[in-house]
């Protein structure tokens, strides 16, 4: 399939490895200091770029955790060119540790993930100059993002900005009694700065 140039450039700018080293340092009290891996899956290639990410506390890179694909497609809507679907794998355990080690994402199949129907992002595009985007993906109005995890429900809040050289995460766990935040963005986002390109 033939992909728009911005869908491509999405995929390219989300495709690497990430740290959020600055912000930690000049903010330990609020920002753990962390590693992002996000990196390309041959899954839904027929309309669709795929990525796994992951993520791991810089002190404990062999416990990396949050291992979770997000499926981005064209979505031609009016206020929304791009979309972002994401699934969670149903042994996420069994995919620990593929950010640093692709080799097991190679045989991961369609049937080894969840779909989690109300974590989407509609992704916007703003130019910044004739090859440079920024793009924003923020949820859909009235979408709820939830999904059980170890035998609870787990409510959390999407949202990122990117750039070819930043990349800003809204994320956040939210309890689903009180609506407030419990983990993550809580004082504002995560700031990550691209380290290697995949």
């Amino acid at each position: 399939m033939n992909f728009s140039p911005e869908l491509l450039t999405l995929a390219n700018y989300l495709a690497g490895e990430f740290e959020n080293q600055q912000q930690a340092l000049a903010d330990p009290a609020w920002y753990v200091h962390l590693r992002l891996w996000q990196r390309f899956i041959p899954l839904f290639s027929e309309d669709s770029l795929t990525l796994f990410a992951e993520q791991a506390n810089i002190v404990n890179l062999d416990q990396p955790y949050r291992q979770r694909i997000m499926r981005l497609t064209e979505a031609n809507e009016p206020n929304a060119l791009l979309k972002v679907q994401y699934y969670m794998p149903k042994d996420p355990l069994a995919l620990r540790g593929a950010g640093q080690n692709p080799l097991l994402l190679h045989n991961l199949t369609p049937e080894q993930l969840d779909l989690l129907p109300g974590c989407v992002l509609n992704v916007t595009v703003q130019t910044q100059a004739s090859d440079r985007y920024k793009f924003v993906a923020s949820p859909p109005f009235g979408a709820t993002c939830c999904f059980n995890y170890a035998g609870r429900v787990v409510q959390v809040a999407l949202g990122f900005e990117v750039t070819h050289q930043e990349f800003i995460t809204y994320d956040k766990g939210i309890d689903p009694t009180t609506g407030g935040a419990m983990w993550g963005a809580i004082l504002g986002p995560y700031r990550y700065t691209k380290q290697e390109q995949y």
